[in-house]
């Protein structure tokens, strides 16, 4: 069994190890345009999961409130409102254009990971808060 665990260590870092590398040679390879291009795509991403990730925490005491008030048609739309922003948020940092079924498809992806995360935020915080 040690073999297989050494054997598998040694596969999967020779695999980490190779796309490393191919990663540095086309990141060398690749045009200024290019790679200005990935970093602010890269940039936006990571704003936008960011803004994501704390907009439930941030505005913790109105998920209090509505937690009070007992209601799923309340915490829904407070959900469905928390995901509607972050949407128009993703969209503003894209300037308002997204062009490809790729595109839509990871725009639609994001948005319906984006509702699951504000709707378990949403309830742990509001448990919490009782």
């Amino acid at each position: 069994m040690e073999f297989l665990k050494s054997m598998a260590g040694k596969v999967v870092g020779g695999l980490v190890a190779l796309v490393v590398i191919i990663g540095a040679i086309s990141w060398w390879r690749m045009s200024a345009a290019a790679k200005d291009q990935l970093l602010r795509t890269t940039g936006n991403i990571v704003a936008w999961t960011a803004i994501v990730l704390l907009l439930p925490w941030a505005t913790f005491f109105i998920i209090s409130r509505v937690g009070r008030m007992r209601s799923n048609l309340a915490g829904g739309i407070l959900v469905a409102a928390y995901t509607a922003v972050e949407l128009a948020v993703l969209l503003w940092l894209f300037g308002w254009s997204v062009h490809g079924a790729a595109a839509w498809t990871f725009v639609g992806v994001g948005t319906l990971i984006a509702a699951v995360y504000n709707l378990f935020a949403c309830d742990w915080i509001a448990e919490k808060l009782e």
